[in-house]
């Protein structure tokens, strides 16, 4: 037998009504927000994400899913949405047609890592990206829309982190601040912050490792080398917050994973879901479209795990399968039943028939499993009046209707 890929999963047909709930609501609140949906290609040149994420990032260094194509160019399975979208935008000069460019997009990412609860190598983001908007403002903004839709989710118990990270006049040399901090307690630090001391030291305050911990916290902090602008664009970020009554935590240890994040960055998290608590992420990356070869464009966006959603989802009960069941039992029914069966559905109601011939008493108990509110019923005596019978599944009781008007009734039961 051949099985699913190491670190992929199949979303089945019992679980997709989840998905499609998170979906249908992200569609619902981004709108109000003025966000429009993107789509942009599942694979992209390699350079896109070297350049965009970072070269010496784990991401770019460790778990992309790179090929050669046929004519020798490097592409990549997209690992993120934003250096996508960014390059989308600068292609299609999108700023340009759209002075307040809002865009989010749905779908999956690949990244090959060990595979573990919530995360997989295929794992499926919503996506949401703000361009040329430079005020504080708007970090805000994208912050409470981050949380009106994991409310709209019926989400709680999540908890906002917040940091700024600087900009390219003041982190350079807080990095190497913290370089030289790292290197006098490089040998207390496990391999991979060794490692990072060297290639990318912000990316040791992210180590989950025990045993470095201590060393981590004594380490100088970012909130004490921030240039005057990032200290007030910060100041004025929490300041509305409060204005706004959202609650936050400050973390000098947010940096996240990406080496485009400018200024402010933020993350959710929650607590039912152990060590990797994640929700989504997110934060400013202002010089990146510019790396890219576009405008000096400011930008701010966040990106949430599908799958790690669907785990926080409050259970809910048993899908409806349909509103109506038919179960033709006569010889000659089938065509009144097909007849019904397509005038309903053109109404708008959902309608399922038995079409393995099975006797009464198993299509009653195929009704109630697939969570019908009426079956109805044409037997021998029904077909020779030209009538349905058709029963309450929830009340139990019965009742004759003509042909004629058995589309009609069904329509009013339903609406009432």
């Amino acid at each position: 037998m051949i099985k699913a890929v190491k670190g992929t999963r199949d979303i089945l047909p019992a679980e997709s009504s989840a998905w499609q709930r998170i979906e249908a609501t992200a569609r619902q609140v981004f709108a109000r927000y003025g966000y429009r949906e993107i789509r942009t290609p599942i694979f992209e040149e390699t350079e896109l994400f070297a350049r965009g994420i970072g070269a010496d990032t784990d991401i770019v260094s460790k778990e992309m899913y790179s090929f050669e194509d046929r004519d020798g160019a490097s592409l990549t399975l997209r690992p993120e949405a934003t250096a996508g979208i960014v390059r989308s935008v600068i292609e299609n000069g999108l700023i340009n047609s759209d002075p307040a460019l809002k865009v989010y997009a749905i779908g999956p990412m690949f990244r090959r890592e060990r595979p573990q609860k919530g995360r997989y190598r295929q794992f499926h983001q919503l996506d949401v990206e703000a361009f040329g908007m430079a005020l504080p403002s708007i970090d805000v903004e994208v912050i409470e829309l981050a949380l009106a839709y994991l409310e709209a989710c019926k989400l709680s118990g999540c908890e906002l982190i917040l940091n700024s990270v600087g900009d390219r006049n003041c982190r350079p040399a807080y990095v190497e601040t913290l370089r030289a901090a790292l290197r006098t307690q490089a040998i207390r630090l496990c391999a991979d912050c060794q490692r990072r001391t060297e290639t990318n030291p912000l990316r040791v305050l992210d180590c989950k490792v025990p045993e470095d911990q201590a060393v981590i916290e004594g380490l100088p902090r970012i909130c004490d080398h921030l240039c005057a602008e990032c200290r007030d664009h910060f100041a004025e970020v929490r300041r509305e917050l409060a204005l706004l009554g959202i609650s936050y935590r400050l973390s000098h240890r947010l940096v996240r994973g990406l080496d485009y994040y400018t200024r402010t960055t933020f993350e959710v998290v929650s607590g039912e879901l152990g060590a990797q608590n994640s929700v989504l992420g997110g934060g400013r990356y202002d010089g990146l479209v510019e790396d890219l070869g576009g405008p000096d464009l400011t930008g701010i966006g966040f990106a949430l795990g599908m799958e790690r959603l669907v785990l926080l989802l409050p259970a809910v009960s048993d899908e409806r399968r349909c509103d109506v069941f038919l179960a033709p039992l006569a010889p000659g029914a089938l065509d009144t039943a097909l007849r019904l069966q397509l005038e309903l559905r053109r109404a708008g109601v959902s309608v399922l028939m038995d079409h393995q011939a099975r006797g009464l008493k198993a299509r009653m108990k195929l009704a109630d499993k697939l969570g019908a509110r009426y079956v109805a019923m044409l037997g021998e005596d029904e077909l020779r009046k030209g009538a349905w019978a058709i029963r309450d599944m929830a009340g139990s009781s019965q009742e004759e209707v003509a042909e004629a008007r058995a589309a009609e009734h069904l329509k009013e039961k339903l609406r009432g």
